[in-house]
């Protein structure tokens, strides 16, 4: 009996809370003295840099991890609405990148931070521990399988062919069809929810889920 080709696409989505958020912000100052908005950073920056030290633990949180980058500090003369240019104005601005285990802990620290004078919140990225990560990719790859199959025999089923047999498995793009793209990390999709704006104009901390999704397309020989 002839075989009939059946090729099909399986997908499976996991969504899951996040459990780390790693807060993004900058304290800076700006003005005529190049000496005091240099000095006005370097103390803010001090002062958050302490604070983050006495909550940094890798192992146990609530920080696991911090960074900082170097001072920058530039000028610039600015031109009002007439067109003539004005005085210099100094600028300094130090960047530091905070990740949280604890995201209860995240939320109170950024409302406390966010009130001081020179410190702006640019953000935070939600994502999920890489134990957790992977298991979710191994699971969701297993599930996109059984999806494929799955579907696969419900086709051929459709058709009155009863016997379905594997014959390519394959990430997206993998079986010369070229009308889907090859996703970044080949048939797996990786969302991670950030921090949004408010409506009030405050920082929206509430995590959003993490999507992990894999898709694999599938070729069977059904008769």
């Amino acid at each position: 009996m002839q075989e009939t080709v059946v090729t099909v696409e399986g997908r499976f989505t996991h969504h899951h809370p996040a459990e780390r958020g790693t807060v993004t912000l900058a304290v800076g100052f700006e003005g005529p003295g190049r000496d005091d908005v240099v000095r006005r950073t370097t103390q803010a920056h001090a002062r958050l840099v302490e604070q983050v030290r006495a909550l940094h633990d890798p192992s146990a949180g609530p920080v696991t991890w911090w960074s900082s980058q170097r001072l920058s500090v530039w000028g610039q003369r600015p031109w009002n609405n007439q067109g003539k240019q004005l005085a210099m104005v100094h600028h300094a601005s130090v960047q530091l990148e905070v990740k949280f285990s604890d995201l209860a802990r995240l939320a109170d620290w950024v409302e406390q931070v966010a009130a001081l004078d020179g410190v702006t919140v640019h953000g935070v990225r939600w994502a999920l521990t890489d134990l957790t990560r992977r298991r979710l990719v191994v699971d969701a790859r297993e599930r996109a399988v059984a999806d494929a199959v799955a579907r696969a025999r419900v086709y051929a089923g459709a058709l009155g062919l009863s016997d379905v047999r594997a014959v390519a498995l394959a990430e997206p793009g993998m079986l010369g069809d070229q009308s889907r793209p090859v996703p970044a990390e080949a048939g797996i999709a990786m969302t991670r929810g950030a921090a949004k704006e408010a409506d009030g104009g405050g920082l929206e901390l509430k995590p959003e889920d993490i999507t992990v999704e894999s898709t694999v397309h599938a070729r069977f020989a059904a008769s």
